[in-house]
């Protein structure tokens, strides 16, 4: 980052000098990783052969465990040394590094879970796929929430509701379309009521959205008592989504029966990360929800309606979340159960801050989230010599070490969280 700085000239009068900063963080990151696996390959050693079952015909691929561990760290080693060199250089590690720098490091941990075992590719990154869905649409409604000003701490009750919704109304008229919206409208009336709250009566947001996480977890666990249980047969036996496989697509291998043969939920998925990144930037409407996010009292003064615009974005942005609960009850599980959702909402809020308020960044942050649960599911399976209560930790280690690391000390929309009050 450069920034600009006094100095004094020589006949008195007093210039810009430019200032260069060097920035470590990412560095360090990497390096406390290569570290941490080095550590874990001398102190924990693996022999056999770690073997990779790749679909697609292209059978499986196996490879010396202990030497291909170590290799892959000496390549770690040097993606490090690169980084502290464009550090050094006054450079931003480029993004393309940190990406390599994680695909290996993930590649050299599954080479030494997999010590006489067989990691599936194909099922484990459709795995993640599908565990990251609610996480996406949570984030984009994260991402447009703040990005209008109001901080979306309600995204588990958007999910929540919105499963619950998509299940009563699939299971009520056979039609898991109809559930899709049911949901959606479930996740607008708790942003309804958050932007109620937030925007007129001037009630911190934060609270607000605590608030409504527990009223929903409340109430969709009275009405699941209350309704679903003594009506399963009709009231929870929700139409599912069936997989639409597209041709040609789905048969790239390894990426195509992941990418390719899924529900419509995930090819809707894909179609709303790209429009919204698309909209928010090359767009009025993205123009005028970032305008009254940063600077509310310039936008006011240009003719921009903050509140009613920061209102209808949070409802947006609840409607986008809802598409995720629909996910748990019209794909994922065969009907609603109490607190399914099961935090999955302050993941998601993470992904937004990981992502650096970007729809692109939050939703590749929530595909990692996802990968790591789907991968605490795999290292049970292979027995790995790690505590089980260490597998159930590995999701929210990743999402602490990731905002940590990584978001530190990034800058949010300057007017979220703050009322904005026309004088």
């Amino acid at each position: 980052m450069t920034t600009l700085a006094p100095e004094a000239a020589a006949d008195g009068t007093v210039q810009l000098a430019t200032v260069r900063e060097r920035h470590f963080k990412v560095p360090i990151v990497l390096a406390t990783a290569t570290v941490l696996l080095a550590a874990l390959f001398f102190f924990v050693p693996r022999d056999g052969t770690s073997t990779f079952r790749l679909d697609g015909g292209l059978g499986a691929v196996a490879v010396p465990t202990a030497a291909t561990s170590w290799i892959v760290v000496g390549l770690l080693v040097l993606l490090t040394a690169w980084a502290f060199f464009d550090a050094w250089s006054y450079r931003r590690p480029a993004l393309w590094l940190t990406i390599v720098f994680g695909v290996l490091a993930v590649f050299a941990f599954l080479v030494w879970a997999a010590a006489d075992g067989l990691v599936p590719v194909t099922s484990l990154l459709f795995g993640a796929i599908s565990l990251s869905v609610p996480l996406v649409f949570g984030a984009l409604g994260g991402v447009i929430g703040e990005r209008a000003g109001v901080v979306n701490v309600a995204i588990e009750g958007q999910l929540l509701l919105g499963a619950f919704s998509a299940a009563l109304l699939s299971s009520i008229t056979h039609n898991p379309y109809i559930g899709l919206i049911g949901a959606m409208v479930g996740g607008v009336l708790v942003s309804f009521v958050l932007a109620a709250f937030a925007i007129k009566y001037l009630v911190d947001q934060v609270i607000v959205g605590v608030v409504l996480n527990v009223l929903v977890t409340g109430l969709t666990g009275f009405l699941y008592g209350a309704l679903l249980v003594p009506n399963e047969d009709a009231l929870n036996r929700p139409v599912r989504f069936t997989r639409w496989e597209i041709p040609f697509l789905s048969d790239i291998p390894i990426i195509g029966p992941v990418l390719f043969n899924q529900t419509f939920i995930v090819y809707l998925m894909y179609i709303t990360v790209a429009v919204v990144a698309w909209a928010l930037y090359r767009t009025r409407w993205g123009l005028r929800l970032r305008a009254v996010g940063e600077h509310p009292q310039a936008a006011d003064t240009v003719g921009i309606r903050v509140n009613p615009t920061r209102f209808w974005n949070v409802s947006l942005a609840g409607a986008i979340a809802g598409i995720g609960g629909a996910y748990f009850t019209l794909v994922s599980v065969p009907q609603f159960g109490k607190e399914m959702t099961a935090g999955l909402g302050f993941i998601a809020l993470a992904a937004v801050i990981f992502g650096r308020w970007d729809p692109i960044r939050a939703s590749l942050a929530a595909l990692l989230f996802g990968f790591a649960t789907n991968l605490q599911n795999l290292l049970t399976i292979l027995k790995t010599p790690i505590p089980s209560e260490f597998m159930l930790m590995l999701p929210y280690i990743v999402t602490i070490l990731a905002v940590a690391g990584f978001a530190g000390q990034i800058r949010g929309p300057a007017a979220a969280g703050k009322p904005y009050i026309k004088g």
